[in-house]
């Protein structure tokens, strides 16, 4: 993703700022994904691994990149406490 595109980027609901999910982070989502235990905040099960996400600095909030894109809908991020 475009770096001065990750400068600007905010969340839209805490107006925390994004950063790219780390690898360690992104392997924990898909592992809770396989086990179809990972909803969105419209409630939605995961079912698709992600290969890229961002993910708000303080770690509560996870966003999906679709094609390069990033998906900033409230109802698909994830509630990152779902994996504590």
């Amino acid at each position: 993703m475009d770096k001065r595109l990750l400068e600007i980027l905010h969340c839209p609901v805490t107006h925390k700022r994004l950063g790219m999910a780390k690898p360690a982070i992104l392997h924990a989502v898909n592992t809770a994904i396989a086990a179809g235990g990972l909803c969105n905040r419209d409630g939605q099960v995961l079912s698709e691994p992600l290969a890229e996400a961002l993910l708000t600095d303080d770690g509560k909030v996870l966003y999906p990149v679709a094609d390069g894109i990033p998906v900033l809908l409230e109802g698909e991020s994830v509630n990152m406490e779902q994996l504590a």
